[in-house]
């Protein structure tokens, strides 16, 4: 068969139209149905918050329903990340809900620690202790250390009021405000070992 470049276009031409009428003409039947369920964000009040696994800082939407978190995600307004979270980020949401791996459906995690725990010298398990327990037991054993190391004079006779027991390592969510005050505490203290991860 000879096709000439005339004959190839009228060709093509012919079955693009063949194509088009065909498509026009049919009717389409839209399987279009009402969902059973809420839009998921339905009454659901927005807050921002900084991502708390690195010291990145990225913004996150925490969309709140009744008191529960219902979800998570980048914050697109944020001038750090933009909307885009990173694996560890973009879990978040599972520090507190976690999905029934049975029914599917969103439940608190249940092995979420919700209460400080302390071991005890010589026991092998934790136990439940309250809040202000646990803060009283912290300023005591930091008290108590810092009583028993304190050094005021050097042998030479110079005063260095500092004590070599305690240091002091500041987490990666701290920006760099906390870290100042944190740094003015310790030093009052008389702490001279102190690193932190501070944003900057």
């Amino acid at each position: 068969m000879n096709l000439s470049r005339r004959g190839f276009f009228k060709a093509t031409g012919a079955a693009l139209a063949t194509t088009m009428a065909f498509e026009l003409s049919s009717q389409t039947q839209a399987f279009a149905s009402e969902s059973k369920q809420d839009w998921k964000l339905v009454n659901t009040e927005e807050y921002t918050n900084i991502c708390c696994y690195c010291a990145g800082g990225c913004g996150s939407l925490l969309s709140v329903r009744d008191g529960e978190l219902v979800n998570l995600e980048g914050d697109p307004d944020h001038p750090i990340n933009e909307g885009g979270l990173c694996p560890k980020g973009a879990t978040m949401f599972q520090l507190r809900n976690v999905v029934d791996p049975e029914t599917r459906e969103v439940i608190k995690n249940p092995k979420r620690s919700t209460r400080p725990l302390v071991r005890r010298p010589g026991a092998s398990d934790w136990e439940d202790i309250s809040w202000d327990d646990a803060i009283a037991e912290i300023a005591r054993k930091v008290k108590d250390t810092r009583d028993a190391t304190f050094i005021e004079k050097n042998d030479n006779g110079l005063t260095v009021n500092y004590t070599p027991a305690i240091a002091s390592l500041g987490g990666s969510q701290e920006n760099s405000e906390e870290e100042y005050l944190i740094l003015k505490m310790m030093r009052s203290l008389g702490v001279i070992a102190i690193d932190n991860q501070a944003r900057v």
